[in-house]
C-alpha cells in the first residue's frame, strides 16, 4: 500500500495549532453534486486547559453544497457550525443562501471576496467554500465516471457528455498554448494521470485498464 499519510514526521517543536480542511463530492444524481466541506480548528491536548486529556476544538464548521452537474450552478446552500467561540457567531448562517443561484466556476472566489469577506461573514466558513470550489472542478470526470458505475455501462457508452468546466488556463500545465490543452483541442489522448498510472502498475495491470 502506498503511504497515505498527509504529513511527515513531526519536527521537533511544540504543537500550537491544527487546521484541517476536508471536501468531499458526492454523485447526488446524473444532474446533481454535493460538495461537502469541513473546517476544524483544533487545540493540542494541554495547551489551554492542563488538565484537559483531549484536544480542543475551537471552530467546527460545515458547508453543504448541492450542485447542478454540469453547468456547477449552486442549487442549494446549508451551513452548519458545531464548535464556534461565541454565541452570536451562528447569527450568519442564513447569509450563506446568498450562495444559491451562483456559478461555482471561473469569477467565482472574486464574488465570494464581495459577499463574505471580512465582517460581513464568517473567516473560517468563507476560506473553506474558498478551499471547495476546485473540488466542484475536480470532480467532473468523477461525475461521469460515477454515472457510468450507477448504470452499469462503459464511459464510451456515455459518449462525450455534457460540455464541463474548461481547465484551461487553470494552472501551468493546462496553459492554453501548452501540450496538454493543444492535445485536447486537436483531439489527440492526452497522458493518463500518474496516481492512476501508478495504481495500475501496482496490480499488475497496463494502462489500457484506463482507456478501456
Amino acid at each position: 500500500m502506498p503511504d497515505l499519510q498527509m504529513f511527515p514526521p513531526e519536527p521537533d517543536y511544540m504543537r500550537i495549532h491544527t487546521r484541517r480542511y476536508e471536501v468531499r463530492a458526492y454523485h447526488m444524481a446524473d444532474d446533481r453534486l454535493m460538495l461537502r466541506g469541513v473546517v476544524v480548528d483544533e487545540k493540542p491536548v494541554g495547551l489551554y486547559i492542563e488538565q484537559d486529556p483531549n484536544p480542543l476544538w475551537m471552530h467546527h464548521m460545515i458547508l453543504d453544497l448541492e450542485i447542478h452537474f454540469p453547468s456547477l450552478v449552486i442549487q442549494k446552500a446549508t451551513v452548519t457550525f458545531r464548535e464556534h467561540p461565541h454565541l452570536g457567531c451562528v447569527n450568519i448562517v442564513d447569509h450563506y443562501k446568498k450562495l444559491e443561484g451562483m456559478s461555482i466556476t471561473r469569477g467565482f472566489n472574486a464574488k465570494v471576496k464581495e459577499l463574505f469577506a471580512g465582517p460581513r461573514a464568517c473567516t473560517h466558513t468563507t476560506a473553506l467554500l474558498q478551499a471547495m470550489a476546485p473540488v466542484a472542478v475536480q470532480s467532473m470526470w468523477s461525475m461521469r465516471v460515477a454515472s457510468a458505475r450507477t448504470r452499469g455501462v462503459s464511459l464510451e457508452q456515455l459518449g462525450d457528455g455534457p460540455q464541463t468546466a474548461s481547465p484551461v488556463n487553470t494552472c501551468h500545465m493546462w496553459e492554453e498554448s501548452g501540450e496538454l490543452a493543444t492535445a485536447v483541442r486537436e483531439g489527440r489522448e492526452i497522458e493518463i494521470p500518474l496516481s492512476i498510472s501508478k495504481r495500475l502498475r501496482t496490480l499488475g495491470m497496463s494502462d489500457d485498464v484506463w482507456r478501456e
